[in-house]
């Protein structure tokens, strides 16, 4: 065994020590950049995972085991191995034209590289048809995959609705009342998967006409501004997941699959573009950031979101406003929320919203919270809930020529890399491509581009240039050591952590990276 791979190999297994309590797997936390969302780990039962139609990558178990043991630990991936499994999730989209005249969005590329089984991560990219706007999300799950996967099949169609005119409410309302067609609301261009929600997907829309139906009542000719739509579709849409498990149901299924909902979580990212008008809503610690090129060729990094956890000034004074002094002490601990939960937004998680009395009542109806692997657990120091929100943090961005991409992750990808690190990556991917043509003899010359451009030169000679910029972000994320160099050794290892020690050592990966066609919004500015 090399010292690279042992290297990987010991520091994943030295970072964790299970106890095997019943079929949950107890972990103590890590402290770094690679923490866990959760103290207790749910593992899934085989009837929820044969259940899941969920998008884990397809090579998975071909090249990976479950031992623990060293001697059985080797490298099994050659560099068209790795290359195949980085790719397997990889996605690109051309934006057509909109009425004739080119959009502020050339094309996006994704990826997404799991360490969880099931992957808990999810994304999905839209067009609203009602007004051609945009939309992109990534939605990262913790205590299960239930909640992201039905945060991004539905908030996209909170957001479409809350934008909708009050004519066009109207003609909605008009066809389910009268059992007809319903106007098409949204083109999907990246689907978050198959639902595994379809036994209750008339409980969905029942609520989501609820909701258009308030919207009627408030006589809004044109409807929500984008900044108001993004705010009441993030809280309307945790409300309802919230409200749909306490209703009652006789459906088995549709109940243990609204239950799973409630009581697993998702943090949540989204971007709404409309032609230079760039909105971005979060919840959580997912991020975005902005590349831009300036005039003189140097790329600078614009940060539009804020992670919401612990380490976020804003977020502790939120916190300690709404709830009592007494409370200062126990509502982080071990920098978690309640001493369990990194981010403090996030969908779902109804054990960090609901009273002790409605836990109760509600767990207590015939559920098989075990076979269910519903997470359980009250922190000792819980007295004023909620103590979690799902109401986003909104940016606002007017889009310029130098603006050239716009990348959303889930927080597996910022534990890795940091927003330069990403910029550097994006950029030079761009150089490569031919996209942008950035002048990198006009930037000025200090020690830190020198060494950023000998690390890009050292790193193009170890593999395949990736043709997509997403998968060039999580192998660097993976493979690139503390110096920023990219070990092949190391990447293939990362790959191939068993089972049982991939996602303590790192989380599932998700990107998107969305180009800007720079000609367009310069047009808009021209009056083109």
């Amino acid at each position: 065994m090399s010292s690279t791979v042992s290297w990987v190999f010991h520091s994943a297994r030295n970072r964790i020590a299970t106890l095997q309590g019943g079929r949950r797997l107890y972990s103590r936390s890590v402290t770094n950049g690679n923490q866990l969302k959760w103290r207790l780990l749910c593992q899934a039962t085989p009837s929820l995972k044969s259940r899941s139609l969920c998008n884990s990558f397809p090579l998975q178990k071909a090249y990976r085991h479950t031992s623990t043991e060293e001697e059985d630990f080797h490298l099994q991936l050659s560099p068209e191995q790795v290359n195949e499994v980085l790719r397997a999730g990889e996605s690109a989209h051309k934006i057509d034209l909109v009425s004739g005249v080119p959009n502020s969005v050339l094309h996006f590329e994704s990826n997404q590289l799991a360490a969880n089984s099931p992957v808990e991560d999810r994304q999905g990219v839209a067009s609203c048809l009602q007004t051609n706007g945009l939309m992109f999300g990534i939605f990262d799950g913790h205590g299960g995959h239930a909640c992201a996967q039905a945060v991004s099949e539905r908030l996209f169609y909170y957001m479409a609705v809350s934008l909708m005119s009050h004519q066009t409410l109207e003609q909605m309302e008009e066809a389910m009342e009268n059992m007809k067609p319903l106007l098409p609301i949204l083109q999907w261009l990246k689907h978050p998967g198959d639902s595994i929600y379809k036994d209750v997907t008339s409980v969905h829309l029942d609520h989501l006409r609820v909701y258009w139906q308030e919207l009627l009542d408030l006589h809004m000719e044109m409807g929500l501004s984008i900044e108001e739509a993004l705010m009441h579709s993030f809280q309307r849409l945790d409300s309802d997941i919230s409200l749909e498990v306490q209703a009652p149901l006789e459906d088995d299924v549709a109940k243990n699959l609204l239950l799973q909902v409630a009581f697993s979580g998702a943090t949540a990212c989204m971007a709404h573009i409309n032609g230079v008008h760039l909105h971005v809503a979060n919840a959580g610690d997912c991020r975005a950031i902005l590349g831009v090129q300036e005039d003189n060729g140097r790329w600078t990094c614009l940060p539009l979101t804020r992670d919401h956890n612990a380490w976020n000034q804003a977020e502790l004074s939120r916190l300690k406003r709404e709830h009592p002094e007494s409370e200062d002490r126990t509502l982080i601990m071990d920098d978690r929320l309640l001493g369990v939960l990194i981010p403090c937004r996030a969908f779902g998680d109804v054990q960090l919203k609901w009273s002790k009395e409605l836990q109760r009542s509600v767990l207590e109806r015939g559920f098989d919270t075990e076979a269910l692997n519903i997470y359980q657990f009250t922190p000792p120091y819980y007295y004023t809930p909620p103590y979690l929100t799902a109401k986003p943090e909104v940016t606002y961005h007017r889009l310029r020529p130098q603006d050239k991409f716009l990348v959303l992750a889930s927080d597996g990808l910022w534990d890795m890399l940091g927003n330069e690190d990403v910029l550097r990556l994006v950029a030079g991917h761009l150089s490569k491509a031919d996209h942008h043509k950035p002048d990198l003899a006009q930037r000025p010359t200090n020690l830190g581009l020198m060494q950023s451009l000998l690390l890009q030169r050292k790193a193009s000679g170890l593999h395949t240039a990736d043709q997509n910029a997403a998968t060039h972000l999580i192998r660097h994320a993976i493979g690139s050591n503390e110096y920023g160099e990219m070990e092949p050794e190391r990447l293939a290892a990362m790959l191939t952590l068993p089972e049982d020690l991939a996602r303590m050592y790192r989380d599932d990966i998700t990107v998107t990276v969305v180009y800007f066609n720079s000609d367009s919004i310069d047009a808009y500015y021209k009056g083109g």
